[in-house]
């Protein structure tokens, strides 16, 4: 039967048929043999510059049930040449996963370090993940939740922010102002048919000048206005600062200086340096939502307690720590120092996953991400 969308379900996920096919083939020979060996097996990639990381819930919920032991750094954690997690066990229990594993926390974490990088960038302007419509919608939800963790103070997505216990924020689009012909006609009821408590963000760039329309929608409302919002397209852009101020002037000129500019369209790094003590929030789209993934991968270490690791990897049980002169990687028997937590125990989960925990971590670290920003 064909499937209506090219999804892959979660009890495909969940039997392990959600890996590449040499998995498979690893598991029909070594069963064969009868081999199976207990291991243990790093998860991580080097970076040149801090990460977040991100994903591990999923992970967790992968391997219940299976052999192993998982260690991981919680979600939230910044790291840069260290594991992000330590799995033991025997291989049979985990091996067909591993495909499913590092999916999990490869654009998890890749979304939740765009957010910070960008977040850490804009202090205290606050951000939305505006990128969900650049993606599958299979992955909204993760993308939410990452750029959550991240630092994103909003996130657009309905059933993306349902699916992780958040609210979709936005403002309106082009769609309704072009619907309704006119754009005064479209602020007027967005007003009067929205909830009081959703914030009067209007769109000011539709047909005109965005100045003009600014002050109109400033006229217009008077002090239900909240924010105008402008998402001036690439190729009518200009020099948005100017832009931004000549809204700002316009608007303080008749009184209207508590209405904010919210800006959207391209934003990135570079935009929201330039516009950061200008507006007072950002709208941002495929900055956070489609960046390339975190290239991690997973590597058997040591093979029935002895040292085993390919050919560029250091072989052996790790821990990680971070203290004030950065971070740590040293072998196991070395230290009574980690930052891993254990998250399964012979394949019970014994660690929470809160989400707010993690993205106070995050935004505990914004300083050493923002000192790493231009490296990025």
């Amino acid at each position: 039967m064909e499937r209506r969308y090219d999804i892959v379900t979660p009890e495909e996920i969940d039997e392990g048929r959600a890996t590449d096919a040499y998995f498979g083939r690893t598991e029909t020979i070594l069963e064969a043999e009868g081999i199976d060996p207990e291991v243990v097996a790093d998860v991580g990639e080097e970076v040149e510059t801090p990460h977040v990381f991100a994903g591990l819930k999923d992970v967790a919920h992968l391997l219940e049930g299976t052999d192993v032991d998982l260690y991981a750094l919680p979600e939230g954690s910044v790291f840069e040449r260290a594991p992000v997690m330590r799995i033991e066990g025997s291989y049979a229990g985990f091996g067909r996963y591993e495909t499913a594993i590092l999916g999990f926390i490869c654009r998890a974490s890749a979304v939740a370090t765009a957010t910070a990088r960008i977040k850490a960038v804009a202090g205290d302007v606050p951000i939305v993940s505006f990128g969900t419509r650049r993606e599958h919608p299979a992955t909204a939800a993760m993308i939410e939740r990452s750029a959550h963790i991240g630092g994103a103070d909003g996130v657009s997505h309905i059933a993306g922010a349902e699916a992780v216990g958040l609210e979709a924020a936005g403002t309106m689009p082009h769609a309704l102002v072009i619907s309704m012909r006119d754009q005064e006609s479209a602020w007027k009821a967005y007003d009067e048919h929205i909830d009081d408590e959703v914030p009067r963000i209007m769109l000011c760039d539709t047909y005109e000048d965005e100045k003009k329309e600014a002050v109109e929608a400033a006229e217009l409302l008077g002090d239900a206005l909240d924010s105008v919002r402008l998402d001036t397209t690439g190729s009518r852009r200009g020099d948005m600062r100017e832009i931004v101020e000549e809204v700002r002037w316009e608007l303080d000129l008749r009184g209207y200086d508590d209405v904010g500019i919210f800006v959207s369209g391209g934003m990135g790094l570079e935009e929201v340096a330039e516009l950061r003590d200008v507006v007072d929030g950002f709208g941002v789209g495929g900055s956070i939502a489609s960046v390339p993934p975190v290239d991690f991968s997973l590597d058997i270490v040591e093979v029935d307690g002895e040292p085993a690791g390919k050919r560029g990897e250091r072989s052996g049980r790790k821990e990680v720590y971070r203290d004030e002169e950065g971070e740590h990687v040293v072998p196991a028997d070395e230290t009574d120092e980690t930052d891993y937590v254990r998250v399964l125990e012979d394949g019970e989960s014994v660690h929470g996953f809160g989400m707010e925990d993690a993205r106070g971590r995050v935004l505990s670290s914004l300083d050493l991400i923002e000192g790493h920003v231009a490296d990025a």
